[in-house]
């Protein structure tokens, strides 16, 4: 005989969106030969001193790393951080603290539960970085999703606002536009945010991915930024590290208690052969990653080329912005035509380029935009070598040719 059932997942729940990564995966395990142009991780590994480092950690006698360690980080691991982001950075850091975790999405998701009560209200701009909606969604809150182009309208922001409003999110340079945002609308988001009482939260993960004449700009450097500014790094992407779930941020001090709650319960501290890891890390001479950087910028160059050579032939394809940081592109497929099967959206070409030409992307409705009449997809050039990005690139143009691109004559 039965037993009662079980009770079912909270209600809250349905109101947050569904992961794309895990999506995707299961499509490519239908097709493993499937070339990858979605999940964003760069092609290298990290530098030889953090394996080094790592060795030597697991040589150690006794159980240093066997023991919980500091809710925020090791002291010496934090010194780094607050020398990187003081002299790197220039951050303001009078009236912040520092915190390491387990990558800059832990990070997010515990400030998420600190700030929102249920029906909090944290804004992003579109399109926006899909864990960072999941997180606030999680904590309770809602997103507000301001749409103004490749490059946040400070005045649309400000519109935004209500009583309910909680913080401000930018990501520059942007996943999943790869546009880098200027110091100009930065600068104005900052002060938008102080004068309303909220924070203004800084995603830098792709800080050192920039490819254009628009360097990256940090918030948290204008004076008094710190009371009102959170700056989120991550490890995973110029060093390699995306395994070790290493970042760390500047958030303002006057929410350590609470954020320590939270911490406390989510990973009591950030592991600590990983932080061994990420202090090897941010001792290499930042050439090494630069380097491997700017080794992306052909890459940038084969994507860039692709869609004009799509749009030579009269295709209605554009990229959404000029990706000029982080390694992504979002390709924007205008009128597909009926015949080409349902659904006929970004999630349905997503998954039809997966298993019918074996070529993964991401569609551009889970980082919530959707454009009428079109399809959109994120490409992620990060990962691949040149050989199979051109052969990645060579499915994708054979997939959208196979799908019906309307005939440019009519």
């Amino acid at each position: 005989m039965a037993g009662p059932s079980l009770p079912s997942p909270a209600d809250r729940l349905n109101a947050v969106l569904e992961p794309v990564i895990p999506r995707l995966g299961e499509l490519m395990r239908r097709r493993p030969d499937a070339l990858s142009l979605a999940q964003g991780m760069v092609g290298w590994a990290p530098p030889p001193g953090v394996l080094d480092a790592v060795r030597q950690a697991l040589e150690l006698p006794g159980f240093s790393l066997h023991r919980y360690g500091s809710t925020w980080g090791e002291p010496a691991l934090l010194e780094q951080v607050a020398r990187k982001l003081s002299s790197g950075n220039g951050l303001d850091l009078e009236g912040a603290a520092l915190v390491v975790t387990s990558g800059s999405n832990m990070a997010f998701a515990a400030l998420a539960q600190v700030i929102c009560d249920p029906g909090s209200e944290v804004i992003l701009p579109l399109p926006y970085y899909f864990n960072h909606a999941m997180a606030v969604q999680l904590a309770g809150g809602v997103v507000v999703a301001v749409d103004g182009g490749p490059i946040p309208d400070p005045a649309l922001l400000a519109a935004a606002i209500t009583p309910r409003t909680r913080a401000i999110v930018t990501i520059s340079p942007s996943n999943p536009s790869g546009v880098v945002l200027p110091r100009a609308v930065l600068t104005a988001i900052n002060q938008l945010c102080a004068s309303h009482g909220l924070l203004h939260i800084s995603d830098e993960a792709y800080e050192l991915f920039v490819y254009g004449s628009e360097p990256h700009f940090s918030p948290g450097s204008l004076a008094g930024a710190g009371p009102h500014t959170v700056s989120l790094y991550s490890l995973s992407k110029a060093y390699g590290l995306a395994g070790w779930r290493m970042g760390y941020a500047a958030f303002p001090q006057s929410l350590q208690p609470a954020l320590a709650k939270v911490i406390d319960t989510f990973e009591i501290c950030p592991t600590l052969l990983s932080q061994r890891a990420a202090a090897a890390a941010l001792a290499t001479d930042p050439a090494w990653a630069m380097e491997r950087v700017a080794g992306l910028a052909p890459r940038r160059a084969q994507l860039l080329e692709a869609v004009q050579q799509w749009q030579a032939r009269g295709w209605p394809v554009r990229l959404w912005a000029e990706p000029d940081g982080a390694f992504y592109g979002l390709l924007v497929v205008d009128g597909l035509r009926d015949g080409w099967g349902q659904p006929k959206n970004s999630d349905g070409l997503m998954e039809r380029l997966v298993l019918e030409n074996g070529v993964a992307t991401l569609s551009g409705s889970a980082f919530g935009l959707e454009l009428p009449g079109a399809c959109v997809v994120r490409l992620s050039y990060g990962m691949l070598g040149d050989a199979d990005l051109a052969e990645a690139l060579q499915r994708l143009g054979r997939g959208l040719e196979r799908f019906g691109l309307p005939d440019p004559m009519g």
